[in-house]
């Protein structure tokens, strides 16, 4: 591909004639790239400091680090704080800004597309504006692919947490072509994200309503047939004829014994790759040992640290090649596995706020590194459901967590795609017609 153009004839090395020549390209005249600081192109500015005692104005909701991800926000249960009126402008989003962590994982990024005002930053983030003549979907590629490239890693500062200061944001240096140019390259990149953003809003909407299937039957006992089954009283208050009140380490193994051999590479899951907000586990990586957690497909994996377990991560496991593979993984995963029901509903019950709330009021530790106490499970106890319902809702369930790694693979290879473009596109080494 090196030198060719994005839907027109062998342009010939697109950097040089870009760059240098500023010639007709598949019949279009180009002006010469330019290279700049970021700080001269658009205007920066970090979010607000929190201080609940000393702020003052209006409570409006904020972003946090946290909900921030790479291309996309997670907007669940914001927090507020007090904006003055004059600092509305210099803290408040408005459409086509870029966010950016300024720590944690700095230049992790996305694009705020709201045009309803009153949506915050605080000190955690960085908001990038694009001035005149600079298209804000470019300008949002860039850090993207410095970011993919470890382009961010000189500036950063701070040796265990990283940090992204704004005069060293200021320095990053960007390509910039013609406006026009700008807005065919966003084009081209934008078409992939607008299939990924599909893609996530199909698994968000599964998983919402594998979810909410959950809570009716087993909850509410609300479940296909339930107006002729009779209610009988239970240590659990009423639940349905048939069910039994079970403890959980009846029904559930909690980190089933698995042997992995310390030879060889294996899939590795590190906590980094669980979703807050989905069963989703991505960017498996392949390491030697066996030192950590253990699991196979159909295990769901619950995280016992803070903040991981309070901001949400829970896998369910089914990345891997048959039943009989066994990845590893954080030591600080607990790996439930169902003994009497089925993975589907393990799961879901991991995700449920009863089950979450017995495992948080059970953290002990230092300040920031609590975590789980096994023993709070012993005495959790459930509604064990006939098999004859449990199949009957691994019938309907089993297929929407497939569609959703199926749906995920999707994303990965349209993500993979647009990551190879990315900076042959944004060098002009990959021309554009």
């Amino acid at each position: 591909m090196n030198g060719k153009s994005v839907g027109s004839p062998d342009a010939g090395d697109g950097t040089d004639y870009y760059r240098e020549n500023g010639g007709n390209i598949g019949g279009i005249k180009m002006a010469k790239w330019s290279r700049a600081p970021l700080g001269t192109v658009a205007d920066l500015c970090l979010g607000k400091m929190l201080d609940q005692d000393k702020n003052r104005g209006e409570p409006l909701p904020y972003l946090a680090n946290v909900n921030v991800r790479w291309g996309q926000f997670t907007l669940d249960n914001l927090r507020t704080m007090r904006f003055e009126a004059r600092e509305l402008d210099r803290y408040g989003l408005k459409f086509g800004d870029i966010v950016m962590c300024e720590g944690g994982e700095p230049g992790r990024c996305a694009i705020w597309r709201e045009q309803v005002p009153g949506m915050m930053i605080q000190k955690a983030l960085h908001r990038i504006r694009p001035r005149d003549l600079l298209d804000y979907r470019f300008l949002y590629y860039n850090p993207l692919n410095i970011g993919n490239a470890k382009g961010f890693d000189q500036y950063f500062t701070g040796a265990t947490i990283k940090h992204l200061p704004g005069e060293k944001l200021a320095k990053v240096e960007v390509d910039i072509p013609p406006l026009s140019l700008q807005k065919r390259i966003a084009g081209i990149l934008s078409a992939y994200d607008e299939l990924i953003e599909n893609s996530q809003r199909r698994i968000g909407v599964l998983e919402k309503m594998a979810r909410g299937l959950y809570r009716e039957w087993f909850v509410k006992f609300r479940f296909h047939g339930h107006e002729s089954v009779p209610r009988v009283t239970s240590s659990l208050g009423e639940i349905p004829e048939g069910w039994e009140v079970k403890k959980l380490g009846e029904v559930i193994f909690i980190n089933p014994r698995v042997t992995v051999p310390r030879e060889a590479e294996k899939p590795f899951v590190p906590m980094g790759c669980l979703a807050t907000d989905s069963m989703i586990i991505s960017d498996v990586e392949s390491r030697s040992g066996n030192s950590g957690s253990k699991f196979q497909n159909g295990d769901t994996l619950f995280a016992r640290i803070t903040p991981c377990l309070e901001n949400g991560k829970t896998g369910f496991v089914q990345f891997l090649p048959d039943r009989d593979s066994v990845a590893f993984g954080s030591t600080e995963f607990i790996v439930l596995r169902s003994r009497t029901l089925i993975p589907e509903f393990v799961y879901l019950l991991a995700r449920s706020d009863e089950f979450r709330g017995i495992a948080i009021k059970s953290m002990t530790g230092a300040t920031g590194r609590q975590r789980v106490q096994e023993g709070c499970f012993n005495d959790y106890c459930i509604a064990q459901p006939p098999l004859s319902l449990l199949e009957k809702f691994s019938e309907i369930t089993g297929p929407k967590f497939r569609l959703i790694q199926k749906l995920h693979l999707q994303i990965e290879n349209l993500r993979r795609t647009r990551d190879l473009l990315l900076p042959r596109l944004l060098s002009g080494e990959l021309a554009v017609k």
